[in-house]
């Protein structure tokens, strides 16, 4: 390949990535926002990840000018339709990617502000602040629920992101490439404890929000919010600090245990400890089940060691498939008839 070929080759592509799930109605408003330049690009391509649509929003999306069309056989959740959109989107090209939603809740207008860390070489993840407390159609309890899933985030990854549900961020490739989400419900707050946790830049700058177009797909009801909310919270506590989580478990259930050896210390002392020989059974069972809690976080700890070696071999391997889908479909290819190849779009995957 001539110097000049790969040079045009290697030109810095962002990619805006969108997660859909039946969103014919919205997806025309969200992609009409959309950019088809960004300073610090030579090229903006848009990315459409179909998650078992019913209501034609592939074929939307086609029609409506979207470079990339990613249909998914059937419904897989919007984490997985975001991770299956990184690796799609690596493939491509990707310098950057944007993720937003079909909802069209973040202004667009803002990609350029959301980048520029990333252009600046300031972080490869940059994540943007709503003004929660001042969306209107936001209840009480979500933002609380959102201030406190932040907070969470903040305490277990080490970070200082505002705003951590929000969906609306832009990845860098290397960054991109060491992100392995196993939580079907949302990616939001385990990419940023990944993040966090492997030493990845990341920053927040603050966003604009959009008017109010449909409810959100996450939330059925605030009761459903909260438990999937609270369930969230606890997963990746034990995923993620299983050690801590654990200690901390076996330690509430060993002080009632402690109060049961007072009591009967207390009653021995008076001379009345034949009389309370239960305690220190029910004392002596708490304790047993304490260091059985704490023997469970260390194994849950070792089996956390070893996901870090699964995701290192997750990201070699995906880097060797960026590394040979480039060769490809680099400018100048021949195949075996000896005709050469041109890089094409691929609108979808049956």
């Amino acid at each position: 390949m001539t110097t000049r070929k790969k040079a045009a080759y290697e030109r810095t592509k962002l990619i805006i990535q969108i997660p859909c799930l039946n969103e014919a109605e919205t997806l025309p408003v969200t992609l009409a926002d959309l950019p088809r330049a960004v300073a610090g690009f030579d090229k903006v391509e848009w990315l459409v990840i179909d998650d078992g649509s019913t209501d034609g929003t592939a074929e939307v999306a086609r029609n409506s000018g979207v470079d990339h069309v990613l249909q998914l056989e059937h419904n897989q959740g919007l984490a997985r339709a975001f991770m299956a959109g990184i690796e799609y989107a690596l493939k491509c090209g990707a310098t950057v990617i944007v993720n937003t939603d079909a909802d069209n809740q973040y202004s667009a207008s803002c990609i350029q502000e959301l980048v520029k860390p990333i252009i600046d070489k300031q972080a490869l993840i940059v994540v943007g602040t709503r003004p929660v407390s001042e969306i209107e159609h936001f209840s009480a309890a979500k933002k609380l629920l959102q201030q406190l899933g932040s907070w969470v985030v903040k305490v277990v990854s080490g970070t200082d992101v505002e705003d951590a549900p929000s969906g609306f961020r832009a990845i860098h490739r290397d960054a991109a490439i060491r992100l392995n989400v196993f939580n079907d419900y949302t990616y939001t707050l385990e990419t940023i404890i990944q993040a966090g946790r492997k030493g990845i830049p990341i920053t927040s700058v603050p966003v604009k929000v959009n008017a109010y177009l449909r409810p959100s797909r996450l939330m059925s009801g605030i009761g459903s919010y909260v438990c999937r909310s609270i369930l969230t919270i606890l997963r990746i506590f034990i995923i993620y600090k299983p050690l801590v989580f654990f200690a901390i478990l076996g330690f509430t259930v060993a002080l009632p245990a402690i109060f049961f050896i007072l009591r009967f210390l207390v009653f021995f002392l008076m001379g009345s400890g034949d009389g309370h020989i239960q305690s220190l059974v029910v004392a002596e069972g708490l304790l047993a089940l304490a260091g059985i809690i704490v023997v469970g976080g260390i194994l849950a700890n070792l089996v956390s060691t070893n996901r870090l070696l699964l995701e290192d071999l997750r990201m070699r391997s995906l880097r060797a498939e960026i590394k040979a889908s480039e060769q490809d479909k680099a400018p100048g290819k021949l195949t075996r008839a000896g005709h050469r190849r041109s890089v094409v779009s691929t609108q979808s995957i049956e």
